[in-house]
């Protein structure tokens, strides 16, 4: 069966869901199908474009409701020219359109339920539901299938749970991209630290949600004890400017400025993990799956999170790596000094487990046959029709 596949989702900056998005292009080009991606566009369509996928532009980050209705219209035919055989929303905005193009031009509709999508009053939780409305539904960890199922009522055998996967050799061999050397002089980084200083790394847009605030806070108090330590912040403060200025002055009160580093976006983050002495991933809410705990496991490098949402799965506490209560920056400058104080030969243990992990629960090959399976299992029937 050669596949012909529409995606759509909001832009294509960073992101796990829009990650994703490039790994099932290529993974339905490779077996011989056809991908198309309709989108606002962003910094990945190079990349989608190399992989054989095609896009097109359309403003389906708009949330305005004549925006979403126009959008439906134009889906609809843009699928039947392609001749695609299924259209997969992986957003609330652009799903409320597709469903209503795949009504149009009766194709299987498929989403991905990729957040934890906060609730409010009956019209946000209408406006969610749509996540759940799918043919078939996508949820990228247990945590999320119980989510969808408590909140929108759905049997669960509508839910297929496909984790996230990651490419293992690009995260085992960082070197083949950029050398962790060149990455901290390309970034700015402190590359001739004291060996008891390490690097600290949290990935991650730069939002409240994220907990940059708790670990700038986690990182003071450690301070205050002389364990000394440097945090890097990657990621795009996405026009966040009075966010961004409060987290200077967080820094700047509590005389850490000097141990703080911002490096925006990174393309590599291979080399940015590669680089990292401990990987931080703060997120003040419950994270639907969480990449970076993942990406950092495959990289063999020592991860702490907090103990909520997907890393309640993807990390084995004290085997694979650490939790710590979410938004308690004591409980995480404590562990964070419990790492620091590890000695060599088990802190190398955990980190070669948490590889080891990785490979046999979250590869990226696991994920797209079982994504590709899932299309297959809605078109077969409606080829029949």
């Amino acid at each position: 069966m050669s596949l012909k596949i529409v995606q759509i989702i909001p832009a294509l900056d960073a992101g796990g869901a829009e990650r994703t998005v490039v790994e099932i292009t290529g993974a339905v080009v490779a077996a011989g199908g056809q991908a198309l991606i309709i989108s606002a566009g962003g910094r990945l369509e190079e990349e989608i474009r190399a992989l054989g996928g095609e896009i097109v532009h359309l403003p389906v980050d708009s949330k305005n409701p004549y925006v979403m209705w126009r959008n439906a219209n134009r889906i609809a035919s843009i699928a039947r020219e392609f001749g695609a055989d299924l259209l997969h929303a992986r957003s609330r905005a652009p799903a409320w359109s597709t469903r209503a193009a795949s009504k149009q031009i009766d194709l299987p509709f498929i989403t991905t339920y990729h957040g934890t999508y906060r609730t409010g009053g009956v019209l946000k939780r209408r406006y969610n539901a749509i996540m759940a409305s799918g043919d078939a539904v996508i949820a990228n960890s247990g945590f999320i299938a119980r989510r969808i199922i408590s909140q929108h009522g759905i049997a669960d055998d509508r839910i297929t749970i496909i984790p996230r996967g990651v490419p293992p050799l690009y995260f085992e061999v960082p070197e083949a991209v950029t050398s962790p050397a060149q990455f901290l002089l390309d970034h700015g980084l402190p590359k001739d630290r004291p060996v008891d200083e390490p690097l600290i790394v949290l990935p991650g847009r730069l939002t409240r949600g994220k907990g940059q605030e708790i670990a700038i806070e986690a990182l003071a108090q450690l301070h205050s004890q002389n364990d000394k330590a440097h945090l890097v912040l990657a990621g795009d403060s996405q026009g966040r400017k009075r966010y961004v200025k409060g987290l200077h002055q967080q820094i700047a009160r509590a005389k850490i400025a000097d141990y703080v580093h911002f490096c925006g976006h990174v393309q590599d983050m291979a080399a940015l993990y590669a680089c990292a002495d401990i990987v931080l991933s703060a997120s003040t809410v419950p994270e639907a799956f969480g990449r970076i705990a993942v990406e950092s496991q495959a990289s063999a490098r020592m991860i702490v999170a907090s103990a909520h949402g997907g890393a309640l799965e993807t990390i084995t506490n004290e085997q694979t790596g650490f939790h710590f209560e979410p938004a308690n920056a004591a409980d995480l400058a404590a562990v964070l000094k419990k790492v620091m104080m590890l000695d060599t030969a088990p802190h190398k243990q955990m980190r070669l487990a948490g590889r080891k992990h990785v490979r046999a629960h979250y590869s990226r090959e696991a994920m797209c046959v079982k994504t590709l399976g899932v299309y297959r299992d809605l078109i077969s029937p409606h080829e029949g029709r």
